[in-house]
């Protein structure tokens, strides 16, 4: 069953002086301020689209990988993600990079690092995102 996630934007003025906000329309969570210093410079409070893709596919992947290991017999009791995306103005989107810190009972390093691997090959961000270069760092904790 195909399912749809809605998000808007609003935004007033040029690009550089300019402001908006984002908000989480399906699920009504939240509004969020933001500009292009946010962007470019420090968050300063407000967000950014690379923060929202960052959030995106640290939550995507996790959910491949914590359905990977779960369906090869070794349920995670936890997984940590943090992905960081590189922005630079005029290039855009230059890379993300996924780190990923796990507890599962029963797994090798070796196993682990492979799982992480297919995830990140496997979930629906990353494919979405293949035209970025996204690097990977995981272990166990």
């Amino acid at each position: 069953m195909a399912t749809t996630r809605t998000a808007a934007a609003h935004w007033e003025g040029p690009l550089f002086g300019g402001q908006g906000t984002v908000s989480l329309e399906s699920s009504k969570l939240g509004r969020f301020e933001v500009n292009w210093p946010s962007r470019a410079e420090s968050p300063d409070g407000r967000t950014s689209p690379e923060e929202l893709i960052a959030a995106a596919h640290s939550a995507c992947f996790s959910m491949a990988l914590s359905n990977g290991l779960a369906q090869a017999g070794n349920p995670p009791d936890h997984l940590d993600t943090t992905a960081d995306v590189t922005f630079q103005p005029g290039e855009g989107i230059t890379g993300i990079h996924l780190t990923v810190r796990g507890s599962v009972p029963g797994m090798s390093a070796e196993q682990f690092t492979e799982a992480a691997r297919k995830a990140k090959e496997g979930c629906p961000v990353s494919q979405a995102l293949a035209g970025t270069e996204i690097t990977l760092d995981a272990s166990l904790t």
